[in-house]
């Protein structure tokens, strides 16, 4: 007779697995990182004639010695009218040289670099750039006082191939990752936008046609480096405007990415700079800074209605997670947390909730060796005040205003030694 048989002994619930150290080495797509603190794209203001200067290296070498596991380069237009400024690096032969110098920089103090690649669309700035700028629809643009042209079928296939060839030319000039800019109603951006994109064809309507460009985007790119570097996507979560994008479609869009399998990772933002600049960055919106670097009439428009469009919103630490935790728990996609990522604590409340990667802006332009000294010490506290007075300064060198480094203008340059060639 067969002896019964002794019940098994119900299974004991699983231990969660430990959070990441977020100074520790990690991968990103093909790329190791040594650790997984990124500096987030901010544009320097330091190209001069969309080429690379000298004081361009310096502000990303700054990071990469202050211990930075990557640092981004921005904004690296695909197309000449794709940029926002007229002084903006885009993929001419004439840039590619400098933009391997810094590269080698950045590699030489340990740290890996990725070009932040995009078009302006209808934030695009088409006086400096002699061009119209290009929307879904035709848009008005309050602070170029300018309309911007209803992108046609050919410019969105001639947009899609620039993107692919950017990222070919990162490839070229060493970069280790892309960043693909989806967000802040730049022209994928503003296709998303149910607010902009009042189109009827194949590119506007349903989320899914606002979403084709978007997609067609990533999936040039992703062919286009065919694994050799990493490729992150920066797409909004909410564009901050009464019948924008919002979350409720940011999480299929990026559900689909993940099913295309064209993405590495997921930076997820949000605002716009086309209608609410501020709503990305939260804390103080610094009207008089701005007013003083404006041109008339844009100046007294500023001074007089300004807070109607650079409006304050409260300033907490990782503000954006809210909204990202939604994304987090529809992918299994790597992502980067960014907004408000100020010290240790935050950026292990991060690895806690899932993150691989956070990104740092402010925090480190006012302490470009902040990681470093986390390193040292777990406690060491931001001495950012989220004033935002650096948000003015990024078409004359963008720097935290609190700090003496001196200061670099465009007005020194022009001289053979400011390029890096």
């Amino acid at each position: 007779m067969t002896a019964p048989r002794t019940p098994a002994a119900p299974d004991s619930p699983a231990t969660p697995p430990a959070a990441p150290d977020v100074l520790a080495p990690a991968k990103l797509g093909p790329v190791e990182l040594r650790n997984r603190v990124i500096k987030a794209a901010t544009y320097e203001g330091l190209s001069h004639k969309s080429l690379v200067t000298k004081d361009l290296v310096d502000f990303h070498v700054a990071y990469a010695r202050g211990g930075v596991g990557m640092t981004t380069v921005a904004y690296c237009a695909v197309a000449k009218e794709g940029r926002t400024d007229r002084h903006q690096i885009h993929w001419t032969d004439e840039a590619m040289p400098g933009l391997r110098v810094l590269t080698d920089a950045v590699h030489a103090e340990g740290a890996a670099v990725s070009a932040q690649i995009g078009h302006g669309g209808p934030v695009a700035n088409p006086k400096g750039n002699g061009a119209p700028a290009l929307s879904p629809s035709r848009h008005f643009h309050a602070t170029t006082l300018s309309f911007a042209k209803e992108a046609s079928l050919d410019d969105i296939r001639r947009v899609t191939e620039a993107h692919a060839e950017a990222a070919r030319r990162a490839v070229e000039a060493g970069f280790d990752a892309v960043e693909v800019h989806l967000g802040h109603n730049y022209l994928a951006s503003s296709f998303l936008s149910p607010r902009v994109n009042h189109r009827t064809d194949a590119y506007g309507g349903s989320l899914t046609n606002r979403a084709r460009l978007a997609r067609e985007i990533m999936r040039a790119v992703h062919d286009a480096v065919g694994g050799r570097i990493a490729v992150v996507a920066k797409m909004n979560m909410d564009d901050g405007v009464p019948g924008g994008f919002w979350l409720d479609e940011a999480i299929p869009v990026v559900q689909w990415l993940e099913q295309d399998g064209t993405v590495d990772a997921l930076e997820m933002t949000a605002g716009s700079s086309l209608l609410n600049p501020m709503y990305l960055f939260k804390g103080d919106a610094p009207l008089r800074e701005f007013a003083e670097i404006m041109p008339q009439p844009m100046k007294l428009g500023v001074k007089m209605v300004g807070d109607r469009f650079l409006r304050s919103y409260p300033y907490r630490d990782a503000y954006l997670l809210e909204d990202a935790r939604q994304i987090r728990a529809a992918v299994k996609l790597p992502m980067i947390l960014l907004g408000g990522i100020t010290g240790k604590p935050v950026m292990d409340l991060a690895m806690r909730e899932g993150f691989e990667f956070v990104a740092m802006a402010r925090a480190l332009l006012r302490e470009p060796d902040l990681v470093n000294r986390m390193r040292e010490d777990a406690t060491t506290p931001s001495l950012c005040i989220h004033c935002n007075k650096c948000m003015p300064t990024n078409f004359t060198g963008t720097r935290c205003v609190l700090v003496d480094r001196g200061t670099t203008r465009r007005e020194t340059w022009g001289k053979p030694a400011g390029y890096v060639a």
